[in-house]
């Protein structure tokens, strides 16, 4: 029978009378004034009804007391069932559980904290290939985690065979189990692009980057091509990955102080006399040319 069909009968009568059994059962089980007023009473089944009670618990808002009773065949007597505290329709409930991988956020990692790996992690893939295991100490070896297991003793070093891969592989410089595959190398260049990258608004006002920055320093591998490592202790960068393509204000071709400006010539010069004519040049054309006749001086006869 579903749960709808059951819920819409009629509640037995007896037991939807027994109220006060109810609240005293609630308030046994709660702290002393949280159980507020009855809500509702639901059939559960033949002779079985549960009340409902609201709850003043702070922190369970929405939250009611349920108390189930119940009665035998052809009893008058009406007996308690159980009595919980569920969620209502409106109650306040804690976020969906999340595992602590999904949870984990860069920068959660604190002093003595370990974050194993799991052996299938898309970010690594193996540091050599071949026929032989990894090495006996390795964290991904499978001896290594059954004698764990087993007995607690102090893991030492040991060195492979020669011969072996892993000793080859020890000899290049490539003893790791694991290296970084290229999707990991992806997620961390995606990453380190948003933080120190040619986007950032630092980027867009720097006079450089940092590709001709001598505080510079580069990385190796793959990804040498791309990132290095800051060095300038008054750039935002310093100790971080950058993008070549990132650059700041502490560039090291940039710092160069301007000089100071030179006030332009004045337009007028003060200390200077100019000479100015008290008539003007008879080849100007300003006056009219001299006739035969005698001429006045002043206009006086």
């Amino acid at each position: 029978m579903s749960a709808a069909t059951t819920r819409s009968r009629t509640p037995d009568r007896l037991c939807a009378e027994a109220v006060d059994l109810a609240r005293e059962a609630a308030e046994e089980a709660a702290a002393p004034g949280v159980v507020g007023e009855h809500v509702e009473v639901v059939a559960e089944g033949d002779r079985v009804v549960t009340h409902f009670f609201d709850c003043k618990e702070p922190g369970y808002r929405g939250w009611r007391w349920a108390v189930t009773v119940t009665r035998a065949s052809r009893a008058k007597l009406v007996t308690l069932d159980e009595t919980v505290l569920l969620p209502g329709p409106d109650a306040l409930l804690a976020p969906e559980w999340v595992p602590w991988s999904e949870r984990l956020r860069p920068g959660d990692l604190g002093p003595g904290d370990l974050l194993p790996t799991e052996a299938d992690d898309l970010r690594l893939e193996p540091g050599y290939s071949g026929e032989d295991a990894p090495p006996p100490n390795s964290a991904v070896s499978e001896e290594m985690a059954e004698h764990l297991d087993v007995e607690d003793a102090e893991i030492t070093s040991r060195t492979p065979s020669r011969g072996a891969i892993a000793s080859v592989a020890e000899e290049l410089g490539m003893r790791r189990a694991r290296v970084l595959s290229r999707y990991g190398l992806h997620v961390a260049a995606d990453r380190w692009e948003e933080a120190f990258g040619a986007k950032t608004p630092m980027a867009q006002a720097a006079p450089a980057t940092c590709a001709s920055c001598a505080f510079l320093m580069p990385l190796s591998g793959s990804l040498k091509q791309a990132f290095g490592v800051c060095a300038n202790e008054f750039s935002p960068a310093d100790g971080h990955v950058v993008s070549l393509a990132y650059g700041c204000g502490g560039h090291s071709e940039a710092a160069v102080m301007p000089k100071p400006p030179r006030p332009a010539a004045p337009v007028l010069d003060s200390m200077g006399a100019d000479e100015f004519r008290l008539r003007p040049a008879r080849d100007s054309g300003s006056v009219p040319p001299e006739t035969d006749g005698a001429s006045e001086d002043l206009g006086h006869s």
